[in-house]
């Protein structure tokens, strides 16, 4: 056991490969919602171009760009309470709620 440990355990190489497994498949899934949510609303479903004209490449990068800037602060909002739930030995009702009461 190492001092700089303090006394954790070193995951193992499948444990890492386990956690990267995991990592990829939320960014599939993420990657997957966004598409159908973008695609949705700023492509038609009867298609009368090869290619995407002006407007729908606009609308698809704004989706996209909404859609990220709200994955992450759902994502910073959930890590600040699961640190206030751990902090607060996991007790439900600790720290601040999701709206911040």
């Amino acid at each position: 056991m190492s001092f700089l440990s303090m006394g954790r355990q070193q995951p193992t190489s499948e444990q890492k490969i386990m956690a990267v497994e995991s990592e990829m498949r939320m960014m599939a899934d993420t990657y997957n919602r966004l598409q159908k949510a973008c695609q949705a609303k700023c492509v038609p479903t009867d298609y009368r171009e090869g290619e995407l004209n002006k407007g729908e490449a606009v609308c698809l990068d704004r989706c996209t760009v909404k859609f990220l800037d709200a994955s992450m602060k759902i994502s910073e909002i959930m890590q600040q309470q699961g640190q206030a739930m751990s902090g607060a030995g996991g007790t439900p009702g600790a720290g601040a709620g999701l709206f911040g009461s």
